[in-house]
């Protein structure tokens, strides 16, 4: 991890985290917490949720980072009595006092962030429970390392944007993605590009264009038939 590491304010007054190493914001500079509530709360879990009914579900993310996104699942999950099995990959996971920096703290109940805080060294070794509907695991690796048994409900692709890792966006990375995702699952992410769409719908996935968060104007959610 770089020392080099900054917090910067977004336009809806939550943080962000600048890397200079990559040259981007972990989060959208028009509004971290916005963009984390739209693009994989509401167009990718509550989508899944009210599609399916379900009362249990499972997530993988491509990018923790910061831990905003599982930190938002997982305090509606708990307040939906719903239960949640969440993955994040994170190939250079941010230090405890770096995430605690970032001000989520005042977004979460006390409980979650606490138990998130508490637990999160123990995450890169283990699933740890967060409460009694959430379970948490990092797994600490590259994409393409990343192997498991399960599959997930919904994918949310929160990997840093194209022109700084194009890596993460080609054919070998979105197709390692897509084996982890469920029949009737969801993958969400905030970008949309046309090499993407036909990425997505080469393997199958239905591709849906739908309203961006602020600053974009649309985004792409894809679902497995």
């Amino acid at each position: 991890m770089t020392p080099d590491l900054k917090i910067v304010a977004t336009a809806d007054g939550s943080n962000t985290i600048f890397n200079p190493q990559v040259g981007e914001n972990y989060h959208s500079r028009h509004g971290a917490l916005q963009e984390s509530k739209h693009v994989f709360l509401k167009t990718g879990l509550e989508y899944f949720i009210s599609e399916s009914g379900a009362k249990a579900v499972s997530v993988l993310e491509v990018g923790l980072g910061t831990g905003l996104n599982f930190l938002l699942t997982a305090d509606y999950c708990t307040a939906n009595a719903i239960q949640l099995d969440y993955t994040g990959i994170e190939a250079y996971p941010l230090s405890q006092q770096m995430i605690s920096s970032t001000g989520y703290k005042q977004y979460v109940p006390a409980a979650i962030w606490d138990a998130f805080i508490g637990n999160y060294q123990a995450s890169l070794h283990q699933p740890v429970n967060i409460n009694n509907f959430c379970q948490l695991q990092t797994a600490h690796c590259q994409l393409l390392q990343f192997q498991t048994e399960k599959r997930y409900n919904v994918i949310y692709f929160d990997a840093f944007a194209a022109i700084h890792q194009p890596e993460m966006w080609n054919e070998g990375a979105i197709a390692h993605t897509i084996q982890f995702l469920k029949p009737g699952g969801v993958f969400v992410t905030y970008a949309i590009t046309g090499n993407l769409k036909r990425l997505l719908k080469a393997l199958g996935l239905q591709v849906q264009k739908v309203p961006g968060a602020p600053g974009k104007r649309e985004m792409l959610r894809a679902l497995r038939g």
